[in-house]
């Protein structure tokens, strides 16, 4: 039996098929919100400004005092200093537009429906948010023992003895456990179901289902190993090779050049910020700082001449080892390891929750005169995050089955 679509346009108009639908919707896939759940929790009160500042103590050596006190000699003062994180928060939002002839004739609450595919987006937006703050840390541990995210090969997967130096790596730096609800002390580890594929053979895993004692459990949470718990996210980041194009005529001492192929989205995002590094053949090249991609003529602007030749290769070196056949990059996956404390996120006066929007028929005044339009939106009116001590979250950077 074949599958049917139906068609919604930006303007809310929709062509059904002359079939009868089930009134019940099927269930729609949705995000499991985790990165989010972890982090310490700070509210800016209402006319603050925009920005939130965290502060710690910086410790005191303790080689300043272990050599002892010479008799009747008083010692130098010490100097108190501190750290400081600096986070800005922003807006994020989006709505769809309803007629009223299509909430008239709908096989479907459009309006309610609409509302919940909205909320269901802008969480996901906040995940990502939060996710990519994360990830933006300078504590990487990459697999296999290599030192950067383009050396990783397609053997560089996640294994025990992977978690097992991150632990390591953070009671080092004397990361805090997480030890609420009455559970033993441990540290949270968030990864893709990919990773945890792959780390689920090892005999020393235990699943939730084998805990012994009953204790309260994360949403997401599916085992535990070496004090660390696990939870998996659909969202975990995943480092992808954004450019794989090629050049398309030959040019001649020139610091521009044209795309062969229509840029994907990820390629024309890559290409659009100065500063970024790409290779045509295998050198590499710096994008001008000030226009580096023109998406109307797909031209590509470095910061220095050079000559190419048409279907020479145009790529990013930003994920994992390169097949020089193709110059494509193998992707790379970030399973985070962290203590508690190790990240914050922010709102405003408790404003960082998703807030829906509807807009019904007839409030617009002059704007909608015939009342034909609603809309729908969804807001998270002030939200951000921030690493706060970056020694207490690790990356782990690897490859998966």
């Amino acid at each position: 039996m074949s599958n049917s679509i139906i068609n919604t346009t930006a303007s809310g108009s929709v062509k059904f098929p002359s079939k009868f639908y089930d009134r019940q919707l099927l269930e729609s896939a949705k995000t499991r919100l985790v990165h989010q759940e972890f982090g310490q929790k700070r509210s800016i009160p209402a006319n603050s400004g925009k920005y939130v500042n965290f502060r710690r103590w910086n410790l005191f050596d303790p080689a300043a005092a272990v050599r002892g006190l010479a008799e009747g000699v008083t010692p130098n003062g010490q100097t108190l200093s501190q750290s400081e994180v600096e986070a800005q928060v922003k807006q994020y939002g989006a709505y769809v537009e309803v007629t009223d002839l299509l909430d008239l004739t709908a096989y479907d609450n459009v309006i309610n429906d609409s509302a919940e595919l909205l909320g269901e987006q802008l969480g996901t937006v906040v995940e990502w948010v939060t996710r990519d703050v994360m990830n933006s840390g300078t504590n990487v541990q990459y697999a296999g023992g290599k030192s950067a995210r383009s050396a990783l090969t397609a053997s560089d997967k996640l294994t025990t003895d992977e978690i097992r130096k991150a632990v390591r790596t953070l009671k080092k730096n004397k990361a805090r456990p997480f030890a609420e609800d009455g559970r033993q002390p441990h540290f949270v580890c968030i990864c893709s179901p990919e990773a945890t594929y792959d780390l689920q053979n090892d005999e020393m895993w235990k699943n939730v289902s084998t805990y012994q004692n009953s204790e309260a459990i994360y949403s997401g949470e599916i085992g535990r190993l070496y004090g660390v718990v696990f939870v998996e996210s659909t969202e975990a980041k995943v480092f992808t090779q954004s450019v794989r194009n090629s050049v398309n005529a030959q040019t001649s001492s020139s610091k521009t050049f044209v795309l062969k192929n229509d840029p994907t989205e990820a390629e024309a995002a890559y290409l659009s910020v100065g500063g970024n590094k790409i290779y045509v053949g295998s050198t590499e090249y710096t994008l001008d700082a000030a226009t580096p991609y023109d998406p109307a003529t797909k031209t590509v602007k470095l910061t220095s001449a050079a000559s190419f030749s048409a279907d020479d290769a145009v790529w990013s070196n930003d994920a994992g080892a390169r097949d020089a056949d193709t110059n494509r990059l193998l992707d790379v996956h970030s399973t985070l390891v962290f203590g508690r404390d190790a990240y914050g996120v922010i709102d405003v006066d408790g404003k960082g929750a998703v807030q829906l929007i509807v807009k019904p028929h007839g409030s617009s005044g002059t704007a909608d005169p015939l009342d034909q339009r609603a809309t729908i939106g969804a807001k998270v009116t002030a939200y951000t995050a921030a690493i706060l001590n970056d020694l207490w979250l690790v990356r782990i950077e690897h490859t998966v089955s």
